[in-house]
Formats: C-alpha cells, structure tokens, sequence
C-alpha cells in the first residue's frame, strides 16, 4: 500500500472518530451537513457519504434527528442495574449554579474536598454519557464503573486548570476518554480471541487432512513436515484448544 493512501486512511479514520466524539459530545446527534463538511477534503461520492451516515446511525447516533432512546436496545438486566444505581445517587445533595461554581473555584484551588464534591455532582452524568456507548461490546455496568473511576481520578488534576467553567467539560472528558478506552481494549481482547480461534481452526484443519491420510493420530512433527510451521505454532494451537485436537499425538507434551 502507497504512503499516501495510509495516510489518507488514516485521516479518515481519524476524521470519522473526531465527527462520532463530537456528536457524542453534543448528545449522540449530528447532522448531514456537518458529516459533509468534516469530511470535505475526502471528496466523498454520494455512497461514501451514505455510508458513514450509516455507520453513525449504527453506532446509535441520530443524525438529522434527535438520538435514539437508549432505553430501546438495554437488556432487562442493564435496565436493572441502571434502576438501582440511579436510585443509590438519590442520597445526594442537590446543589445551586452559585454553590456548584464555588465548588468549582476551590476545587481548582486544590481544596481536595471540593474536587471529591465537583466529582460527585456529576456522577448522574455517567449513565448519560454511558448510554452514548452502548451496544459496542461493553456493559452499561462496566461502563459505568469505568466512567465513575476516571471522573474521580481526573477531580485530582482540577488544579491544573484555570477557570471553574473548565471544569466540567474537563471531567465529562475524562469519562467519554475512559469508556472509549475501555471499547478498544474489548476490540483489541475480542481480536486476540478471534486470532487464537482461527489458529486452532488452521491447524486442526491441517491434522486432520493429514490423519485421513494416515489413518491416525499425526505427531506434531509430521505436521510440522507436511506444513513447514514452526514447532511453536502447532503447540501453542494445541494449548489454546486445550488439548482437544483429536488428529494430534500430544503425548509428549503430557509427558
């Protein structure tokens, strides 16, 4: 692949995560005009541009329209777990604009009970930015917890700022940056998974090819013979598969 088309690939696709954060960031919704103009330097013919506006819609973004209820795609057991921690947060105390901003003041200050304060008042935010997440391969529940975990630790780096109107969007970020975080490691998990199961399916494969041939169980030397794969291959493929590979003599691995 040309330098050019990589780079070309990669400013889109950094071009696509820029238009989906942002609509996140806004509620889950955007428009077609905006869509047209993030991507207007990619020159983008009427099918390129349907489908992103498909893929933002998949990703349960309204565009041109309000966002999806959240609630429409929630498993019974996330609308519980959603139910009871929506209710364990009732116990906090509502505040006014004029106390939240002094919160905010001293938490910048580096008043460490203000910055505990300012984490906990958005805490009812969480569920919100979470639903902007869901259906991605992660748990409301774990997306939750990893929000409620980034909102607290980024109320400690609240001095780093220098105006109380900062402050929320600083935490919010903080919590969309931690579930996005958390969605690409179960992509990275799930494709590490995907990789060993096509591993243990080539080789399976291949041994049995050859135990048709011989009639019985091939040793791994053969197989490595017969395909040229190293040793470690087929051995690490008989492991992951947790010994289940019938066509293969693994007594000497039990030995």
């Amino acid at each position: 692949m040309a330098a050019d088309q990589r780079d070309r690939e990669k400013a889109f696709g950094e071009a696509l995560a820029k238009l989906t954060r942002e609509a996140r960031e806004r509620g889950g919704t955007t428009t077609t005009a905006r869509v047209r103009e993030v991507f207007q330097e990619f020159s983008l013919d009427e099918k390129q541009t349907a489908d992103i506006l498909k893929y933002l819609q998949e990703s349960h973004i309204g565009v041109d329209e309000e966002a999806p209820e959240a609630e429409t795609y929630l498993s019974d057991t996330e609308k519980d777990y959603l139910g009871e921690y929506l209710e364990s947060l009732k116990s906090l105390p509502e505040i006014s604009e004029e106390e939240r901003r002094k919160t905010y003041e001293r938490a910048l200050a580096g008043d460490r009970e203000a910055q505990s304060a300012a984490a906990q008042g958005l805490l009812r935010t969480v569920p919100d930015i979470a639903r902007l997440y869901l259906q991605q391969g992660v748990s409301l529940e774990d997306l939750i917890g990893e929000g409620n975990v980034a909102l607290m630790h980024a109320s400690l780096l609240l001095g780093a700022l220098e105006e109380p109107d900062e402050v929320e969007k600083a935490l919010t970020g903080a919590v969309m940056n931690a579930m996005e975080a958390c969605i690409s490691e179960n992509l990275q998990e799930d494709a590490r998974g995907q990789r060993a199961v096509n591993r243990v399916n080539e080789v399976a494969d291949r041994a049995r090819e050859l135990y048709e041939d011989l009639r019985r169980p091939v040793t791994i030397e053969e197989l490595m013979n017969e395909t040229g794969w190293t040793r470690d291959k087929i051995v690490e493929a008989v492991k992951l598969s947790g010994f289940a590979i019938e066509e293969i003599d693994t007594s000497s691995l039990k030995d």
